[in-house]
């Protein structure tokens, strides 16, 4: 009884950490247009299940100004999907972008493609309550 009690301990503290370890990492992408604005996103999957959300943006017009804007929560991965969950707590004066309910696809190179093409990993986010993260496709820097 023992052996068992103990065997579900184990297997449900390795269990969480599992599901976000392939997943984790630093994720970005950048886009200067012809008019001279830049966008760059960047999102930091932790290990420990929470992320960090940054978008920067810089309009290039007299007026304007650069702009920044965060957003952080938990986030679980399965089956090539990761799911984002932002509490209340999550969202306050810094951090105005709620992510709760997010979804997204992660793509990468699997062992069956041979192709010499270099296939970066990614994900790109299908499902969003927030209208400026949806099709949002980020780059694994790290």
């Amino acid at each position: 009884m023992k052996s068992i009690i103990t065997l579900l301990l184990v297997t449900s503290a390795i269990l969480p950490s599992s599901q976000t370890t392939p997943y984790s990492g630093e994720y970005a992408n950048k886009n200067k247009t012809e008019n001279g604005e830049v966008y760059e996103w960047h999102l930091s999957l932790k290990e420990d299940g929470t992320f960090l959300y940054h978008f920067y943006r810089d309009l290039n017009c007299n007026q304007c100004i650069e702009e920044h804007f965060y957003g952080k929560g938990t986030w679980k991965g399965s089956k090539k999907v990761i799911t984002f969950y932002a509490k209340e707590t999550d969202i306050d004066v810094n951090h105005t972008i709620n992510f709760n309910k997010s979804k997204a696809r992660v793509y990468k190179k699997t062992s069956k493609n041979k192709s010499k093409k270099n296939h970066k990993q990614s994900i790109w986010f299908y499902a969003s309550e927030t209208p400026s993260i949806k099709g949002l496709q980020l780059y694994k820097e790290k």
